[in-house]
């Protein structure tokens, strides 16, 4: 089968690449569409040192299983995988098993291929009034999701900090549960589809009052250093951005500064599907004006390099 495969933080479309055999308890999956993500473009540039089939947003239809009520059936498939974790160990699992692996990120071939293998405790049905380029939004739209699960949003004075594909998601989603959203970003352009979303806008550099609670979406430390300048004492970050080159600017004094004015900061990572899934059914989170462009799959590497450029939306992968 085709393959986009990272080897050495280069990447390569590999036509003969060996199709997955599903072991028990998993299934074997015709990928239709997959989405190119911020942490797809941070592992080429060495955010962690993997090896394999990237992509880890996408949907697909089953084809074959053990459990044959799954064949046939169009699915997302959450990301983490610890098939003999028990929850005994008192995390939350499998999302912080110590075991775990995650597609297309930690020892486990990912979605950017004709096929890919997940257990069917990992997968998720799709609405059928969710099409294909909605659904394939479910991972980081779960993941927006992940921060009402973290923290108190409604009636906070809130920021979301980049108005990039993830930034928009989370704005959407907290304006959704109650939040006043502000989306900041760094040009006039770059705010002019969260204005066209409805959403208050401000540019960085703007004489801004202090926020109850920020989320940092850049995946630029200079979005790190702006968060801590304009949080109020006591309030609370949520950061969603990997950093692979860099830390961010004046670091020891923005670390006084989280001590002195007590910041709390939250890492906020994967989130709960279903609630994704039920939000796109429900038509209150727009994705589709997220999408700028779908590339074959086949072109992976020219996707790549232009999902990499600044101000680009979401682009799609189509086997």
């Amino acid at each position: 089968m085709n393959a986009i495969y990272l080897e050495d933080n280069k990447l390569s479309v590999r036509e003969s690449y060996p199709q997955p055999e599903p072991a028990a308890g998993e299934a074997l999956i015709r990928v239709t569409l997959i989405g190119v993500c911020s942490t797809d473009l941070e592992l080429v540039k060495g955010y962690y040192p993997y090896s394999g089939v990237l992509g880890h947003e996408f949907v697909g239809v089953v084809e074959r299983c053990d459990d044959t009520s799954w064949i046939g059936e169009r699915v997302v498939g959450t990301i983490n995988i610890s098939p003999t974790c028990d929850g005994a160990c008192g995390l939350r699992c499998p999302e912080h098993c110590p075991e775990r692996t995650v597609l297309g990120i930690v020892a486990k071939d990912g979605a950017m291929a004709e096929y890919v293998t997940l257990p069917t405790q990992n997968l998720l049905r799709v609405p059928a009034n969710v099409p294909d380029p909605s659904a394939v939004f479910t991972e980081p739209l779960a993941a927006a999701v992940r921060i009402t699960e973290q923290t108190a949003v409604a009636g906070q004075r809130t920021a979301v900090v980049g108005p990039g594909r993830l930034g928009l998601l989370v704005a959407q989603v907290l304006r959704h549960f109650g939040a006043d959203v502000t989306v900041v970003g760094r040009s006039e352009k770059s705010l002019a589809l969260p204005a066209k979303l409805g959403f208050v806008t401000a540019q960085n550099n703007d004489d801004l009052a202090a926020f109850d609670l920020i989320v940092e979406t850049t995946a630029n430390p200079n979005g790190f250093a702006w968060a801590v300048e304009k949080i109020r004492p006591n309030g609370t970050i949520i950061l969603k951005s990997t950093y692979a080159d860099t830390t961010p600017p004046n670091f020891a004094a923005l670390m006084a500064q989280i001590v002195v004015n007590e910041i709390t900061l939250i890492g906020s990572r994967c989130g709960p599907f279903q609630p994704a899934l039920d939000l796109l059914a429900q038509g209150v989170i727009d994705v589709s004006v997220l999408i700028e462009r779908e590339f074959a799959l086949q072109d992976g590497v020219a996707a790549f390099e232009h999902a990499a450029q600044p101000s680009v939306r979401k682009i799609l992968l189509r086997p």
